[in-house]
């Protein structure tokens, strides 16, 4: 990607906003969506599910956002051994916030 570089705000334009029902809208949304899939790999078990509570429900809920977020940390921490980062104390991974 190119790198731009402004001397003002003024040169920057405004945000993009698209129209509902344009297809430039839609890659946008496709685009990020696939970004994040590709970054993150989120698993969660096959199959229904059943609850007998909303608690219940959000406690499995976080049971899997954790398993995702352990396992994407796992997946960074292999790339960052593998490519010589990460062998300073300041890198260690971050830690989630609720």
């Amino acid at each position: 990607m190119p790198i731009r570089k402004f001397r003002g705000i003024e040169e920057m334009g405004g945000p993009v906003w698209y129209e509902p029902g344009d297809p430039a809208l839609y890659r946008a949304i496709r685009g990020v969506w696939g970004l994040a899939h590709r970054i993150l790999q989120p698993t969660f078990p096959p199959g229904v599910h059943k609850h007998r509570s909303a608690e219940g429900m959000d406690a499995c809920r976080r049971q899997w956002e954790d398993a995702n977020f352990e396992a994407y940390h796992a997946r960074r921490r292999r790339a960052m051994q593998s490519s010589g980062v990460g062998d300073h104390p300041g890198d260690a991974p971050s830690t989630r916030l609720e």
